[in-house]
C-alpha cells in the first residue's frame, strides 16, 4: 500500500497500485473525492480506472453521506460462482452446443424473458420472500414505478458491456460455473433518478464535481435512497441467483449421464453501499468495482474474456475497509479499444474459448483489461488466492 497525499485531500488516498499508472483523470477523480467534507476515507484498489464522478476500483468511507454516483448506476452489480462436481474430462470438445444452450435459456444483451420466471419451477431453488421482494417495490421512487412488468421479465437476464456467463475450470480440473451481472434497467433507472435529485440539493451547489452529490443523513432524500438502493441491491443478487439456477439446468441436461452435483454458491456485489464500523466510527462504505473481503469471506476476482479469473479468500485487511479489486480493470476506454483492435485481434486473443468473436464486443477484449495476475500481486495483503480459473465458455451480451 502506498499513502498519496493531495492539495486539499481530507484524507490520504490508500492506493494498492503504483500511483504513476493511474491515469490523470482518474486521479483527479480521487482529488475530488478526497476533499469531500464527509469523507473519513478512500482505498484504491489495483483495478482503478476512470468511471463517472467517482473511480472504478474505489472504496469511499464516509460518515453520515453516500455518493449516489460512487455506487455506480448498475446498483448491486456482482459476481456468482459455483464448483460443480464435472471435470475438464467430462466436457465434448465441441463446446458451441453449450455455449448455444446458454444463450437460449438466459436472455442477453437488453433481452428479457417473455414472461417472468417463476422461482417455484426452478430445480432445488432455494431463495425464498418473493411475495415480500415484490410487494416492497411499490415503496420505492415513483418515477421508476411504471417499469415494474419490464423489471419483473427482465429479472434472470444478463444484460450486456462486461457481463458475462461463463463455464471454466482450475487448474485441478474441476468445472466451475460463473457469471457477472447487476440490476439491469430498473437499477440504472433508480440511479440516475437519486443522481438527480441530489445534484439539486442546497449543500452539494459549489461542489468540484457535480456528480459527487451526496445525501446526508436524517433526511428525506438520504432515506429515500437508501430505501431504492437496498432494494436494487436485493435485486441484483436475485437476479443472479436466478441466472445460476437456469445455468445449472442446462448443465443438468447437457450431462445427463455425469449427473452433476453443485457447491455452495460464491456471490459478491461489488457496486454497492454497506454500512461498517471502522476505528469506532459507523461509516457508510461504499465500493464502487470493488468487493469485500472480510477476513475469511470468498470473493470473486475476473480477468477478461480470454484471460481466466481467481476464486479468492479476504483477509480482513481494515487498511483497505477489508476490500479488495472487483477485476482486472480497464486499461483502455471501450471507444479506444474499438479503434485500436479488430475482430481478427478479438479471435486471437480468445483463442481456446467459446465465445463471440464478432467486432461487436471487441471493446471487451482481453488487450483493453489489465493483467489479471498483475493485479491478484498487487493485493496480497488483501486476499489469498484460492483457486485460478480460466474459462472454456463465455456468453456475452
Amino acid at each position: 500500500m502506498t499513502y498519496v497525499e493531495m492539495p486539499g485531500a481530507k484524507v490520504p488516498i490508500r492506493m494498492w497500485t503504483d500511483p504513476a499508472s493511474v491515469e490523470e483523470v482518474a486521479l483527479q477523480q480521487l482529488r475530488n473525492v478526497a476533499t469531500l467534507p464527509w469523507i473519513e476515507g478512500l482505498a484504491v484498489m489495483p483495478d482503478v480506472h476512470y468511471g463517472k464522478g467517482a473511480t472504478v476500483g474505489s472504496v469511499i468511507a464516509m460518515r453520515g453521506a453516500v455518493c449516489p454516483a460512487a455506487v455506480g448506476v448498475d446498483i448491486g452489480c456482482g459476481m456468482s460462482a459455483v464448483r460443480t462436481s464435472l471435470t475438464a474430462n467430462d466436457l465434448p470438445g465441441d463446446l458451441s452446443r453449450l455455449r448455444s444452450r446458454i444463450e437460449q435459456v438466459i436472455p442477453v444483451g437488453r433481452g428479457m424473458h417473455d414472461t417472468p420466471v417463476d422461482p417455484s419451477r426452478l430445480h432445488g431453488f432455494a431463495t425464498g420472500g418473493w411475495d415480500d421482494f415484490w410487494g416492497r417495490f411499490d415503496g420505492v421512487a415513483e418515477a421508476v414505478r411504471f417499469r415494474h412488468e419490464r423489471a419483473g421479465k427482465q429479472m434472470g437476464t444478463l444484460g450486456g458491456g462486461n457481463h458475462f456467463v461463463e463455464v471454466c475450470t482450475d487448474t485441478a480440473g474441476s468445472v466451475w460455473l460463473m457469471l457477472h451481472s447487476g440490476s439491469r434497467n430498473i437499477g440504472k433507472e433508480l440511479a440516475e433518478h437519486h443522481i438527480g435529485v441530489a445534484q439539486k440539493l442546497p449543500h452539494n451547489q459549489g461542489l468540484v464535481d457535480r456528480d459527487l452529490a451526496v445525501f446526508v443523513a436524517d433526511t428525506p432524500q438520504m432515506a429515500a435512497y437508501r430505501n431504492d438502493l437496498f432494494w436494487a441491491q436485493e435485486y441484483a443478487r436475485r437476479n443472479r441467483s436466478i441466472m445460476m439456477a437456469l445455468l445449472k439446468d442446462v448443465i443438468r441436461k447437457e450431462f445427463r449421464k455425469a449427473k452433476p452435483a453443485f457447491e455452495a454458491e460464491i456471490s459478491a456485489h461489488h457496486n454497492y453501499v454497506a454500512e461498517e464500523r471502522y476505528d469506532g466510527m459507523d461509516l457508510l462504505v461504499t465500493r464502487k468495482g470493488a468487493i469485500r473481503a472480510g477476513a475469511g469471506e470468498f470473493g470473486i476476482i475476473p480477468g477478461s474474456m480470454g484471460t481466466g479469473s481467481y476464486i479468492v479468500k479476504g483477509l480482513g485487511n481494515e487498511d483497505s475497509f477489508n476490500s479488495a479489486s472487483h477485476g482486472a480493470g480497464r486499461r483502455m476506454s471501450r471507444n479506444a479499444a474499438k479503434r485500436r483492435f479488430s475482430a481478427k485481434d478479438l479471435e486471437e486473443q480468445t483463442r481456446g474459448v467459446e465465445c463471440r468473436k464478432d467486432s461487436g464486443v471487441v471493446d471487451e477484449i482481453p488487450g483493453a483489461y489489465k493483467p489479471i495476475e498483475q493485479v491478484i500481486d498487487q493485493q496480497r495483503d488483501l486476499v489469498e488466492v484460492v483457486a485460478k480459473l480460466k474459462q472454456v465458455v463465455c456468453v456475452k451480451g
